[in-house]
């Protein structure tokens, strides 16, 4: 159940009726007594009309509330919705402060308190950025791109992944393809006393070219990788109606290949663009709480690969 999704809705519908027990009764009220000030006090005019038809009380106030909250609750439920990447799992595409706009409509219709799909509208392709409920807690929203999708043969290996796509799998001489890479630089990360050099990966899954990274000298961790029952270590076939999902800091990065596959069911939607980034970064000599932003990167904004 999202918890901010059933607030929304019991303050909608909370709005709603003090909306609708002003509109039929107390508007009628204010609209009569308007009308005998209209015959009787020649001062009255429409400034003081507008004043009168305001809704009074705290029931008048969360009825003039519930436009508002109707419209948050249908476009966070149906069209867009934001959240924040805490993390930098997928770095370099996203950094940890950005803050991104999802897509609620993008792969179907959901039910914006269990997020069951109500009407299908496009299935996720490979290479989309999307935003879903982890599968081992599903209070936790996680973010990731799609490798794999269902009925695909997935392997990861040597910091490589092999993809055999589902229409190729009847075919016992068909070979898992590697998925397009190229070397495109270097990232340095420094922190207190150590610095740490990752290689910038250009990859290409389905029809997006995007970027990741990788750290040569970082183990695989093949002794903690989610064992498909009848499988081999390192590849995966996803089931139907299912996604295998990674980040694309590949070492730092807890997905699919750790805990298994997301359900369709699970996911929130397809994240489209920053529409904001802030930045975090705070020296020893900086008076700011380490929770307070020490700037706004708009560089960042705007969409993602």
């Amino acid at each position: 159940m999202n918890t901010f999704s059933l607030i929304l809705v019991i303050a909608t519908v909370l709005t709603g009726i003090c909306f609708f027990i002003d509109w039929r009764y107390r508007r009628p009220q204010r609209l009569a007594y308007c009308a005998r000030l209209e015959q009787s006090d020649p001062t009255f005019n429409k400034k003081k009309r507008k004043a009168l038809m305001e809704p009074a009380g705290i029931l008048g106030q969360l009825a003039s509330l519930f436009p508002i909250i109707l419209i948050v609750f249908l476009f966070r439920a149906f069209i867009i919705e934001p959240f924040r990447i805490p993390s930098g799992s997928m770095m370099p595409t996203l950094l940890s402060g950005d803050f991104i706009a999802v897509t609620k409509w993008s792969y179907g219709i959901k039910n914006p308190l269990t997020n069951a799909t109500w009407i299908r509208t496009d299935e996720p392709q490979r290479g989309d950025v999307i935003v879903f409920k982890y599968p081992e807690d599903t209070k936790v929203d996680y973010i990731k791109r799609v490798v794999g999708l269902p009925g695909d043969e997935i392997t990861y290996r040597n910091k490589q992944i092999y993809i055999k796509p589902a229409a190729a799998r009847s075919d016992a001489s068909a070979q898992p393809v590697p998925v397009p890479v190229s070397v495109a630089g270097e990232y340095i990360e420094e922190g207190l006393g150590y610095s740490e050099t990752y290689l910038v990966l250009k990859e290409t899954l389905g029809e997006i070219t995007h970027q990741a990274l990788v750290n040569p000298r970082a183990p695989e961790f093949l002794q903690h990788y989610y064992r498909q029952e009848g499988g081999f270590l390192g590849t995966w076939v996803v089931p139907e109606d299912c996604y295998f999902v990674m980040g694309d800091n590949r070492d730092n990065s807890r997905d699919s290949r750790f805990w298994g596959f997301v359900p369709r069911d699970y996911i929130i939607g397809k994240t489209i663009g920053i529409w904001l980034s802030l930045e975090f970064a705070h020296d020893s000599t900086s008076l700011l709480p380490s929770w307070m932003p020490s700037g706004i990167r708009f560089e960042r904004m705007g969409g993602i690969d």
